[in-house]
């Protein structure tokens, strides 16, 4: 059976994630881990904090503290934030952890050591009010592509090309805004152009990788790989380790997309007090690895990533599945700190719970084009898809045995013409596992929200609470049914709504979890005759008929209320 390690990009922790942040990465790949559990499958699911680079030290001299003080508390802050939004990470490490850090120095001294490391000078933007030379995020300007006045020293957030400082078109310092003049200086580069025709090749041939990944990276590295720098002139990171290159750290991209490795190196040394076992994942040909990430990191993930794999000449299994999303707008505007425009993850739960977000934004997931978060089409899932379609289905089913069966769940000998009505649902399930299987998240919700409303046009057609005092067989056939959909729908929402899920399955008299129930021995299964529904609660609430009237008000309140429980450091 394949392993599976499943990783989500790593957030910066310069400040709170937004809810683009949410669906892009960290909640697609839950779901889709989630999923995989529940097949039974051998799961690995790491993430980590991307503490280090310009980002971080950049809003850490901002706000006049050493960058570990921020790290450290925006870390622990997200660590609160995924446990609220119920992201079951096996690891969810951070790029200072000792573990990290050794293991990138390490698999670098191994890339110097295969030959693909050189150092050669390099003109670099200094400036000299602020005394350092401006890599990355420290320098803004025009990108020479697109023409984005806004562009980066390391990429374009515009076209997503990757960039370096000396292309930018008007060059600025990001801290003090004057003009950089250009200085010399030693940096070390990986030679990318060693592995192009490997890289090319595996790319050409890959037949897992999304059509968009795979067309993007296929051009790119057609183009013709260059050189790129892996060493940064900043103190905030990963120790560079190479002979003359002391005070100068490992870029943070290469520091970050090494961290899927050590964050599961790190998870068998918690688990088990062994800092070899991530080999027999990592280096098995068998192990299946799937990335979840914006657009915007394509090129790293699958370009940079499988080169530094196919440069370590040892056996690392290469990127499975990259399922990179478009954007998540918010009311037709990209978020933004600076402009306050868009809804931060702890603000979003101050206006509901975290079950109805996850379906919310898997029900939104930009998989093909960007999407536009809209409050009313916010307002709409949760009221009508969560409520009225799953909820009132569930009420209404439960409701009936609690009344017309004193609770306990009837086994008729068979289920007559409402099988039928048994086989569609069964059906409509395995393609919500084909789809989540393909990682067509979005689509998967379609295939659920299918059955409850095929349920309820099941209890409006047949009323089998009529039935139960006209011919009570067929009251209780049509019941069945009926309770096979809304305990097939408990095995369905457990990545989508766990929590939801597993109260669905307790109120079934279900004992244990339901994300202990594996698929190919549970999802077909009837619910057992004889299970005791000993309560009825409603599994969703709808919103309140204001809420669009009152949509500002509300947002407002909850940035202030968010913003009180935040660490000091993220109240701005």
């Amino acid at each position: 059976m394949a392993k599976y390690v499943v990783t989500s990009a790593w957030p910066y922790v310069n400040h709170v994630p937004h809810l683009g942040t949410l669906i892009g990465s960290v909640l697609s790949a839950d779901i889709y881990a989630r999923y995989l559990r529940l097949r039974g499958r051998q799961v690995v699911f790491v993430s980590g904090s991307d503490e280090h680079g310009t980002p971080i030290e950049l809003e850490a001299r901002k706000k006049g503290v050493h960058p570990r003080e921020l790290t450290d508390q925006v870390h622990e802050f997200d660590v609160k934030m995924w446990r609220e939004y119920r992201i079951s990470f096996d690891n969810y490490s951070r790029t200072e952890s000792p573990v990290h850090k050794e293991f990138v120095m390490e698999f670098m001294k191994r890339l110097e050591e295969n030959g693909y490391i050189f150092s050669q000078e390099e003109v670099l933007p200094y400036c000299e009010r602020d005394k350092i030379f401006l890599p990355d995020r420290f320098v803004e300007g025009t990108c020479p592509y697109c023409g984005y006045e806004k562009a980066r020293g390391d990429q374009c957030d515009e076209c997503g090309r990757l960039l370096h400082p000396t292309e930018l078109k008007n060059p600025r310092c990001a801290l003090c805004g004057s003009k950089p003049v250009y200085k010399s200086t030693r940096h070390w580069f990986i030679d990318l152009r060693r592995v192009q025709d490997r890289l090319l090749k595996w790319l050409e041939s890959h037949g897992e990788l999304q059509d968009s990944v795979k067309k993007y990276s296929i051009n790119w590295v057609a183009q013709g790989l260059k050189p790129r720098s892996v060493t940064r002139d900043l103190s905030w990171g990963v120790p560079a380790p190479f002979k003359g290159a002391e005070g100068k750290t490992i870029y943070v991209w290469f520091d970050a997309l090494l961290g899927y490795v050590s964050a599961t190196k790190e998870l068998f040394i918690m688990r088990r007090g062994d800092p070899e076992e991530w080999k027999s994942w990592w280096w098995d040909s068998g192990t299946r690895t799937v990335y979840f990430i914006g657009k915007d990191n394509i090129p790293f993930h699958a370009i940079i990533l499988p080169a530094l794999f196919l440069a370590s000449h040892d056996p690392y299994v290469l990127p499975w599945r990259i399922s990179a999303t478009e954007y998540l707008m918010y009311e037709g505007q990209q978020f933004s700190k600076s402009r306050r425009i868009g809804v931060w993850i702890d603000e979003a739960l101050e206006i509901a719970p975290a079950d109805y977000w996850r379906w919310a934004l898997a029900r939104m997931r930009p998989e093909a084009r960007d999407t536009n978060f809209t409050w009313k089409e916010f307002y709409r899932i949760v009221n009508t898809e969560l409520n009225d379609d799953i909820g009132n289905f569930v009420n209404r089913v439960l409701s009936l045995v609690r009344s017309r069966m004193s609770g306990v769940a009837p086994e008729p000998e068979d289920l007559g013409e409402h099988q039928g009505f048994v086989e569609r649902v069964r059906r409509a399930a395995w393609a919500v596992a084909e789809d989540l299987e393909a990682i067509r998240i979005k689509r998967a919700t379609e295939g659920i929200l299918e059955i409850a409303r095929e349920g309820n046009a099941h209890l409006n057609r047949t009323q089998p609470w009529k039935l139960l005092s006209q011919d009570r067989e067929e009251g209780v056939r049509a019941l069945s049914a009926a309770l096979y959909a809304v305990k097939t729908l408990a095995h369905l929402l457990a990545p989508f709504t766990p929590d939801a899920a597993d109260r669905l399955w307790s109120m079934l008299g279900l004992a244990g979890s339901v994300h202990e129930a594996v698929w190919d021995e549970w999802l077909d299964r009837p619910l057992p005759g004889g299970a005791r529904i000993v309560r009825v609660e409603p599994l969703f609430q709808k919103l309140p008929d204001d809420f669009l009237e009152r949509v500002d008000e509300i947002v407002e309140d909850a940035r202030r209320r968010a913003r009180e429980k935040r660490p000091p450091l993220l109240r701005d």
